[in-house]
């Protein structure tokens, strides 16, 4: 697993938009939704996600990005999952003014005004994401929204309700937007790095990756992409081209879901994992996440397993000596221990309960480092350590809390003086749990001044955890704080979790 510090270490510390090396971030957000009470979701009507709620969000999304370039962040960030304005103004705001306006304050600040200016509150979210990074002292970003204000309803009925957004230090050369079925608009934005053209595609696809009806919207989807990346690469076979976002795929499709005949991502669009290929002339992309030891891919996961949906693609022009160049074995997921993670890596996704809420996102960032290079021969190849010539795979990385390192899980005596283990801070974090068993239907401890229910994993974690209810007064066991449905529990992952009862 890559460290933090190896993740810092890797990242560019130049902020200027001139700098020789420059990272590319892809970071599903979760549905950052805006202050002005307006939702297509249910789970961002008010009486759930406040203007407090949103900050945090924002906060937290820049906490993340701070962690790259030495605390001035990415030149490039790929979002997905920002909300399509429902109430959305003629025109994208000025965001330049914006800034100036919202001087003074914090996002915080203006959010937790009781009387924020309507003009403030009708603001689309990736304003305030823009203001909570400045906050951050993240600057210099041009804004381009994957909406371009002609948003309709979607063929199956649904109503469009997010989008995908990139920020760029890079001056903007020229910006497309593509239709998709049932889908976002896929958006390409052509950038100007040291005077080479640098193509962007930033697309959050169709979701259910493993449903195999849903695919055909997703072969859709990719044939979208496909036909306009294979006009650009037939009017310059080098062009350098990212492709980044939310695929709703795995990097290994076609072989995890065997019952599908045909994929979006392998079969239509032709990610694959031989990085040597695209010296030839057949493959013209490669799949970034084959980068990594099989152990490694993950950014997501769902039901215990692990999952690659947030991907990034590059294609051959990345690999010779003109232009822009890709940085060998570059490419991670942003795990940031005690952060935007739990105990086992698995990301802290966003949760509303308590008056500020909690967490990040249920997908982890991923990114990649590039450079521009001055030799200007097309014909020459750059060299790669440990090369992936691996076409695919089939693998599938189950979630293993086992392993965790439980020395560092937190306790009554580590905790300040004060602190409210509800009040979003502690959500996510491992503790050491030990206290009175509390009357109720489920296991219930009191901990910390407060009762919060126990929820086992499976089966044999539940049965430990009742034979501790049923055997002795108190529990005694390792939990992740968290909530389900408004009600604070600890959630016990493993049996290694539960302390063994004692024999006489």
């Amino acid at each position: 697993m890559r460290s933090l510090k190896c993740l810092i270490l890797g990242l560019v510390a130049a902020v200027a938009a001139s700098a020789a090396s420059f990272t590319v971030v892809t970071y599903n957000v979760e549905n950052l939704f805006d202050a002005d009470g307006v939702a297509a979701y249910d789970d961002y009507q008010p009486a759930v996600y406040t203007p407090q709620h949103f900050a945090t969000k924002l906060e937290n999304i820049a906490k993340v990005l701070a962690k790259f370039g030495g605390g001035a962040g990415p030149e490039v960030i790929l979002f997905q999952e920002i909300e399509l304005d429902q109430t959305q103004g003629k025109s994208a705001p000025d965001y330049s003014a914006m800034l100036r306006r919202l001087e003074g304050r914090t996002v915080r600040g203006w959010l937790s005004m009781p009387d924020l200016p309507a003009e403030l509150k009708d603001l689309p979210s990736e304003a305030w994401l823009l203001k909570a990074l400045a906050d951050a002292k993240l600057t210099g970003y041009t804004v381009i929204s994957g909406d371009g204000g002609n948003a309709k309803a979607h063929e199956d009925g649904n109503r469009p309700s997010i989008k995908c957004v990139t920020f760029t230090r890079f001056p903007v050369l020229d910006v497309a937007r593509y239709p998709t079925e049932n889908a976002r608009d896929i958006l390409e934005t052509k950038l100007n790095v040291e005077g080479n053209p640098f193509y962007v595609f930033n697309l959050h696809w169709k979701s259910g990756a493993g449903d195999v009806k849903t695919e055909t919207t997703r072969v859709q989807n990719a044939g979208v992409l496909r036909t306009r990346l294979s006009e650009l690469l037939k009017s310059d076979p080098s062009a350098d081209v990212v492709i980044g976002g939310d695929f709703n795929s795995q990097y290994n499709q076609k072989q995890r879901y065997p019952k599908m005949k045909q994929t979006g991502l392998n079969d239509v669009l032709g990610s694959q994992g031989n990085e040597l290929a695209l010296r030839g002339t057949t493959r013209d992309l490669y799949n970034l996440w084959f980068e990594l030891p099989e152990d490694q891919r993950g950014s997501d996961t769902y039901q215990g397993e692990w999952g690659t949906l947030i991907q990034m693609l590059v294609t051959r022009g990345l690999y010779d000596q003109n232009g822009i160049q890709y940085q060998d074995n570059s490419f991670g997921v942003a795990r940031i221990a005690d952060l935007n993670v739990d105990a086992a890596g698995v990301p802290l996704r966003w949760s509303p309960d308590g008056e500020l809420g909690s967490g990040f996102s249920d997908h982890l960032p991923v990114y990649a480092h590039f450079r521009t290079v001055p030799d200007r021969r097309k014909d020459r190849w750059m060299e790669l350590s440990r090369p992936s010539e691996t076409e695919t795979d089939a693998a599938i990385r189950p979630v293993s809390y086992e392993g965790v390192d439980r020395s560092k899980a937190l306790t009554i005596a580590s905790l300040p003086d004060g602190a409210d283990l509800r009040d979003g801070t502690w959500s996510g974090k491992l503790f050491k749990v030990t206290g009175a068993s509390v009357p109720n239907r489920y296991p219930m401890v009191h901990f910390a001044g407060q009762d919060y229910e126990i929820y086992g994993v499976n089966k044999d974690v539940r049965g430990l955890i009742y034979a501790q209810r049923d055997q002795q007064a108190e529990f005694d066991f390792y939990g992740e704080l968290g909530t389900f449905k408004g009600t604070w529990q600890f959630v016990v992952q493993d049996p290694s979790w539960v302390t063994p009862i004692a024999q006489d």
